[in-house]
């Protein structure tokens, strides 16, 4: 009878051990495959988060570029990087008289006057918000309405309008009655180029759906200020000049005859931008350091898991070993060597690793998320956004701030698989040794 099918034998002979001690080492298995699984999925979302961030700063420094002769005017101080709105819940919106439209056009070197107006939608969801003292439930707009002065020349020459419309078509000069929508607010509603949403109090066809994470309607903006009551209302100057020579003078001439306004030019918004830049790259560097420290701890638990598996092998070994001395004693008496022994007791160790790793793994497939989840440190520094923070324009959205999805690659099974089976070997070699020494005669004496 060869070695490989004594040890089956045996291992199969005491079957509620067997079962006990493969149920233990595949927990171990689990650990090995999940926490590799688990940094590897925060290490990939933290790329993902550093790759929108530079291309989010990279864009936004393009766009400013673009508008050095742009002077921003509006009714609430409360504004993102480049003209976005930033949402103020509970609090009411305020508005310009479009009056003034015509008082700043007469000053000397001002070109263009582009007007909007935005508009927060009747209809309210509630929304869990995280901070650091805890969770609160608010209520806040399900979408914002942005009205468009849809001049060819504003259409044509300034970003007026959003540029990556992926279905249907863009407004044009003299649309009425139709609107664009964001790809989420179209899934949010389950409508779609061809259909009809309502907004405030009136039907509206969708000619568009373009690509972003607000959720926002777009329409010529007499419609705004028809359906939301706001006739000879804007939110939002965007004063172009001639030359980025006048932007400061004409900006403190408005400033100065409208001191309850808000006027943005070219050198704030960079400064916005140099300012948010920096907040950010502080909180790349906590989550950098943030995963180093998951990272060691992951060491640790796998260091951990490694000798417990040895263990477990070890001792389970070295009482087999001694529950079976006088087994040893009569192979060794009736011809068997040192090595026919040995190799039983290992090929025993190997067979309990196979058959813990086959369960580790399935277990490790099936539960990577929730083990790595409890025994991995929480990554999550983009959790809740510091104060300053521009959320509509630098926008992370998934990255580490929701759960990352963890799924152990077939590298990381078949390398820990065969480190199982090692451990396995390396467990039996001392006992497999100690039972070859074992004299035949101290062997049949044993009781």
């Amino acid at each position: 009878m060869g070695a490989l099918t004594r040890a089956v034998r045996n291992v199969s002979r005491r079957k509620i051990r067997t079962f006990l001690v493969i149920i233990a080492l595949s927990f171990s298995m689990a650990i090995m495959i999940s926490i590799p699984a688990g940094i590897m999925a925060n290490q990939e979302a933290a790329q993902s988060i550093i790759e929108n961030y530079n291309n989010t700063i990279t864009s936004m420094q393009e766009e400013i570029n673009k508008t050095s002769t742009l002077i921003e005017i509006s009714a609430s101080s409360r504004r993102g990087m480049v003209g976005m709105p930033v949402p103020v819940f509970g609090r009411e919106e305020t508005f310009i008289n479009a009056t003034v439209i015509d008082e700043i056009s007469t000053i000397e070197g001002v070109k263009d006057i582009v007007p909007f107006l935005e508009v927060s939608s009747e209809e309210t969801t509630e929304e869990t918000m995280s901070t650091p003292r805890g969770s609160f439930t608010i209520s806040r707009p399900v979408y914002t309405i942005t009205g468009v002065c849809l001049k060819s020349t504003f259409i044509d020459e300034y970003s007026i309008l959003p540029t990556n419309v992926m279905d249907g078509r863009n407004l044009t000069e003299g649309d009425c009655g139709v609107i664009i929508i964001s790809l989420n607010l179209s899934d949010y509603y389950s409508v779609y180029v061809g259909d009809k949403l309502k907004v405030c109090s009136e039907t509206f066809n969708v000619v568009g759906v373009y690509n972003s994470t607000a959720r926002t309607v777009y329409m010529n903006i007499t419609d705004v200020q028809r359906i939301t009551d706001n006739m000879g209302n804007v939110s939002r100057l965007d004063v172009y000049v001639e030359d980025i020579s006048y932007v400061d003078g004409i900006a403190e001439v408005i400033e100065a005859a409208y001191p309850e306004l808000y006027v943005t030019t070219y050198q704030d918004r960079l400064a916005n931008l140099e300012r948010t830049q920096a907040m950010y790259e502080a909180t790349l560097e906590n989550a950098e350091s943030t995963i180093s420290q998951t990272q060691a701890v992951a060491f640790q638990e796998i260091l951990i898991a490694i000798v417990a598996t040895s263990l477990i092998v070890l001792f389970m070994m070295l009482y087999t070993v001694r529950e079976r001395t006088k087994e040893i004693g009569v192979l060794k008496a009736i011809g068997f060597s040192n090595w026919n022994v040995m190799s039983q007791f290992i090929l025993e160790g190997i067979l309990l690793s196979v058959m813990a790793g086959g369960v580790g793994t399935l277990i490790g497939i099936v539960g990577a998320p929730v083990i790595s989840s409890l025994l991995l440190p929480s990554v999550n520094p983009f959790s809740t956004q510091q104060s300053g923070f521009p959320r509509q324009n630098i926008n992370f959205g998934t990255a580490l701030s929701q759960s990352v999805t963890v799924t152990p690659d077939p590298q990381t099974l078949l390398l820990a698989f065969g480190v199982f089976l090692l451990l396995g070997a390396l467990g039996s070699l001392y006992p497999a040794w100690r039972a070859a020494r074992t004299s035949p005669m101290e062997a049949l004496r044993y009781e």
